[in-house]
């Protein structure tokens, strides 16, 4: 390996000279320089310990949407935004929110057993044994009580029930049990409910986030055996938002559906559970053993059930409530451009006290924020206007943030140059997903922020990490050559949805992990005690995500030309062209080999009475989709992009002022009006969430999901669509060049 860490070292070196360098994009040299010594006094203004203190009394009692701990940190949070200078206000919807009133689990055959469905109270924690703690449960289940023969489906996904349809195994009229990870939550019961479960439990098995990956809480940061994982199940791919007002904001005179109409519910009850819960139901399944790969770590022989033998009732009901989600919503007003707002936000809410999710995000954004003020005071003036938010009821469906960007919508595609979120945070590597005409901005950022741990560049760090995890030598080339930060796709689960998957405003979603592991999620351990010594000791990681994002915010703010090159957006959408042609030709020859394996089966089998097999019906050819509309469409794109880069280094100031209010309009282009199949709230043609993956994006997802369905009218039908915004996307620019 020694060849590696010399390739390294030559890495670092090469990007810490190039960083020596005052050039930064959209700024002249001389405003670069300016730039750079307000950034340096940004910096010295922000502190870890006052990070620390922002977590410890955000999170020192539970806040959940429309409690009193929820209020209180509403009043705190506007508290100090005012008191750092920033004019405030609080902005409140009426938004749909069911909180539990009951929970049954129990097993009635073949013994007795009923789920304990707590969490206790442990001394390490200080916040642990609190009052006013949302019991365990899953926020949107439908009200129901069922009983049902208990079926174990794995991670309860698409493939999954593929399998048990070969085992001969049907969960028609039963109850399910899924393992928690894989795709979001939320799939789970979505895909039992299609396939005809009365009822699902989600548990979280040990080999996932317990004790196979490492000590459990207290002693180390894994789910201990009473952990749960609270969490929404609103069906969030067709839309997010409060279920009730679809599309506009939930205001208290908005016109409301009925629940029984919204679309993003589900019919069936849905409940959370421990492994210690779910320990003596799967102990009791009989029937098949489940496939190898399925088994989790709990010391018994994972059966697949679905036989009478194993019978569970579920009985659950909820209050299903009008309830204020307050955003707090802070401005500073550019000096030159008030009409350009720079939208920064994180959520304020938390299913329990939430010092990871979310306030070890909201830490870093209040600090961002108080630093601001410290430079307003000192005479600095930003030249477009401020816009720092803190959202409600983010945890239940993203309530807070799309209630208001519906409710500003038209507002905030005239005047929002770029949404910069964050959400929880902690010790490791910079991930940033988000618009990928700002991967250059990105880049340079991240090559000048240090990584708190190891004294090196985030960048750097990033880049080390790719290289030793490549697996082969000219993986590692590859990434030893990398020079640019990749931005990554925008799913879904975070509050940037609204604004660019419905709006069309440029967004960027930013935050440090992956050296965090752990089982608090979305439990009562999600605490100070348990984020202080795990999660990101000593804080300097919130310190180092201020930083990240503060300079995304002051550049935005200050930009002599905003920082959007489309070349870069070109270069990412032609490799998911490319991804989405081989995912064709694959499917072609899967079909083909697919067909012709059947055909020797059935000549092999036909006319002999002793086998009584039935060949499945084979998978239609796949034809041949054109593409060509679409590359032509990228063609065009890259042409105007690369003049677009040429005009504005021609451009006189006045042309500025107009490329500029353009260009951050630029990805409503990519928007089409009639929005994805079967989820038309989703306008986006280039990234949504995926309709069975949930968080996980689907990139140019109206071609990829018809293509994974084999729907192929339908996907040469998106193939015009996508280059339709393209095309729209490549005129928009060949006008800024004129």
């Amino acid at each position: 390996m020694k060849h590696l860490f010399i390739g390294l070292s030559l890495v670092i070196s090469t990007v810490g000279y190039a960083q020596n360098s005052s050039k930064i994009i959209g700024f002249s040299e001389k405003a670069a320089t300016q730039q750079q010594k307000l950034e340096q006094q940004f910096d010295v203004l922000l502190s870890n310990k006052r990070i620390d203190q922002y977590v410890k009394e955000l999170s020192a009692v539970p806040h959940h949407i429309g409690s009193k701990g929820g209020n209180e940190v509403v009043q705190n949070i506007y508290n100090k935004f005012k008191n750092w200078g920033w004019d405030v206000k609080i902005e409140t919807y009426q938004v749909l929110f069911p909180t539990p009133q009951t929970r049954v689990l129990e097993m009635i055959q073949p013994t007795s057993y009923k789920a304990l469905l707590t969490e206790p109270a442990i001394k390490e924690d200080g916040t642990s044994a609190q009052e006013g703690q949302l019991p365990t449960y899953n926020a949107w289940s439908a009200d129901g009580d069922v009983t049902g023969a208990l079926v174990f489906v794995n991670y309860g996904l698409p493939d999954d029930y593929e399998v048990l349809d070969k085992m001969g195994v049907s969960v028609k009229g039963k109850i399910v049990i899924a393992k928690y990870g894989r795709s979001w939550r939320g799939i789970k019961p979505k895909v039992a409910q299609e396939h005809g479960a009365i009822g699902c439990i989600i548990y979280s098995d040990p080999k996932d986030d317990g004790y196979t990956q490492g000590d459990v809480y207290p002693k180390g940061p894994f789910k201990n055996e009473y952990g749960v994982q609270r969490g929404s199940i609103m069906d969030m791919v067709i839309y997010p938002g409060d279920p009730l007002t679809p599309n506009i904001g939930a205001t208290e005179k908005a016109l409301r559906l009925k629940q029984q109409d919204a679309p993003n519910l589900l019919k069936i009850p849905v409940l959370p559970i421990s492994y210690h819960d779910a320990k003596p139901l799967l102990e009791s399944l009989s029937g098949k053993v489940a496939p190898t790969e399925w088994s989790g770590s709990l010391p018994i022989t994972y059966h697949i059930g679905g036989t009478e033998s194993t019978k569970v009732h579920l009985k659950l009901s909820f209050n299903w409530k009008l309830t204020p989600a307050q955003n707090i919503i802070a401005t500073i007003k550019g000096s030159e451009f008030p009409d350009q707002w720079i939208v920064r936000g994180n959520h304020h809410d938390a299913w329990v006290n939430g010092a990871n999710d979310p306030i070890s995000g909201m830490a870093a954004e209040l600090e961002e924020a108080q630093a601001i003020g410290e430079l307003v005071k000192a005479g600095w003036k930003p030249k477009r206007t401020l816009v720092y938010c803190a959202w409600d009821g983010e945890e239940p469906g993203l309530l807070g943030s799309t209630e208001w960007a519906e409710d500003h919508g038209e507002e905030l595609k005239k005047k929002a140059v770029v949404y910069i979120n964050s959400d929880g945070n902690a010790k490791g590597f910079l991930d940033v997903e988000g618009s990928h005409a700002l991967e250059k901005m990105i880049t340079e950022i991240s090559k000048e922020v240090k990584d708190p741990q190891k004294g090196v560049t985030v960048f750097d760090r990033v880049k080390a990490k790719q290289i030793l995890e490549a697996t082969s030598s000219a993986a590692i080339k590859e990434a030893m050559k990398k020079t640019q930060f990749e931005i990554g796709a925008m799913g879904s689960g975070s509050d940037f949805s609204s604004f660019i998957q419905h709006l069309g405003v440029p967004a960027l979603n930013i935050g440090y992990g992956g050296e965090d592991a752990g089982g608090e999620y979305h439990s009562i351990y999600d605490s100070y005690d348990h984020y202080s010594k795990f999660k990101d000791p000593g804080f300097v990681y919130g310190v180092a995500l201020s930083k990240t994002t503060g300079r995304i915010v002051l550049r935005m703010a200050d930009a002599e030309i905003l920082p959007f090159d489309f070349t870069d957006l070109h270069k990412t959408v032609n490799g998911y062209i490319k991804e989405l042609m081989t995912k064709t030709d694959q499917l072609r020859e899967e079909t083909l080999i697919n067909q012709e394996a059947a055909a020797f089966k059935a000549i092999e089998l036909a006319g002999n009475p002793i086998y009584n097999v039935q060949i499945k019906e084979v998978p239609s050819a796949v034809p041949y989709l054109d593409f060509s509309v679409l590359q032509n469409a990228l063609n065009e794109l890259d042409k105007a992009a690369i003049q677009l880069n040429e005009q504005k280094g021609k451009a006189t100031n006045q042309q500025l002022i107009g490329i500029n209010s353009a260009l951050y309009k630029a990805e409503q282009q990519l928007l089409t009006t009639a929005g994805l199949p079967r989820r038309t709230w989703y306008k986006h043609t280039l990234y949504a969430p995926g309709f069975y993956t949930g968080y996980g994006v689907k990139t140019m997802p109206g071609i990829r999901e018809a293509i994974e369905q084999r729907n192929w009218k339908e996907a040469q039908e998106q193939i015009t669509i996508a280059a339709g915004a393209i095309n729209q996307l490549a005129s928009y620019l060949e006008k800024l060049n004129k």
